[in-house]
């Protein structure tokens, strides 16, 4: 197939781009700035100069690359690093959600194609009541803080407006795998702590899985949704001491729900302790999907792990640390059931 990746520059494109090209795609894929042409180039893609957010631009693009499919992985992500502030950090993703969606499926239309995939989000867009692991069919948050409704809004749109054109939208996990994973620092520096008692619940994929399961995606007929994650989701009292271990820093510190607020909103409070985890079972079972990390435990000790550096696309395997569990040995994951 001839594919069109918007935003293949990103941290999940580069990485899509390269599982499509080795399995005998022609990528056409686009960035937004003039340096990331070479190493879309490097990995044998056509690259596109092009601002998703100009649907004129965006409509001559397309037409000219003339795709058998569409992805939109495209976002201005760079790490949250204000919490409390959650839909000022997302501003510009939000209208790549939304605007930019738009954009791609009025120029699909016109070009004829009708094979869509998009990137949307799993962790914490379920309602948070029930079980601790949701499946497609739950309902999501109807009621998100009030500093993440645009967010989420823009999630929503981008849900509806996809699987309403016939494509597949594909819930990813938190990502991780990326050396400059900008969560990575604070939790060196001891700023990211536990917060009350650590119960939300986050569901991770590795970057390289994420990439797997999209072009699985792009060769299966829409419309349909489909949560990409890991099969462990966890609490942050359970990923959090792990993943400082792993990285050769001290446990992470404990701050009560109360205090946490006054820097981290109710954003911050939410992800920390009531968030919900999601299921991977209807993606494996209708995809064929298989992650190569089936737990952030060992995702992340092959992504982060600093004796052998960053060797997360390799596959190699490094020494696990000590569990946070310490005496009681590894702490075990949630039960897979869901509500």
């Amino acid at each position: 197939m001839r594919v069109f990746v918007a935003g293949a520059s990103g941290a999940i494109g580069r990485r899509l781009v390269a599982q499509l090209i080795e399995r005998g795609h022609e990528v056409i894929g686009t960035h937004k700035a003039a340096a990331k042409a070479g190493a879309l180039r490097a990995l044998g893609a056509t690259p596109v100069e092009l601002d998703l957010l100009d649907a004129a631009a965006v409509r001559r693009a397309v037409l000219a690359a003339a795709p058998d499919a569409i992805v939109h992985e495209a976002t201005a992500l760079t790490g949250l690093k204000d919490f409390k502030h959650f839909d000022r950090s997302f501003a510009l993703t939000n209208m790549l959600r939304t605007e930019g969606t738009d954009a791609l499926l009025t120029a699909a239309r016109e070009a004829g194609v009708r094979r869509i995939v998009a990137q949307s989000y799993a962790s914490i867009r379920y309602v948070r009541t029930g079980g601790p692991v949701k499946t497609e069919d739950d309902p999501l948050e109807a009621s998100p803080p009030p500093a993440m409704r645009q967010t989420y809004a823009a999630l929503n749109y981008l849900d509806d407006a996809v699987v309403r054109a016939g494509g597949i939208v594909l819930r990813y996990g938190t990502f991780y795998g990326d050396a400059n994973d900008a969560l990575l620092e604070p939790i060196r520096k001891r700023q990211f702590p536990i917060v009350g008692e650590g119960g939300g619940v986050w569901s991770f994929v590795h970057l390289h899985d994420a990439a797997a399961a999209t072009v699985l995606a792009l060769e299966r007929e829409g419309p349909g949704v489909y949560n990409v994650v890991d099969d462990e989701p966890a609490p942050v009292r359970e990923w959090l001491p792990w993943l400082a271990s792993v990285l050769g820093a001290k446990p992470p510190r404990r701050v009560p729900a109360w205090l946490a607020r006054l820097f981290v909103g109710d954003p911050g409070i939410m992800l920390m302790t009531d968030a919900r985890g999601a299921s991977n079972a209807k993606a494996k079972r209708e995809l064929g999907w298989a992650p190569r990390y089936r737990s952030w435990r060992e995702g992340f000790v092959a992504a982060f792990a600093p004796a052998t550096g960053d060797g997360a696309d390799r596959g190699q395997e490094r020494a696990a640390p000590r569990s946070s569990e310490g005496a009681r040995g590894r702490a075990q994951p949630l039960s897979g059931r869901q509500t």
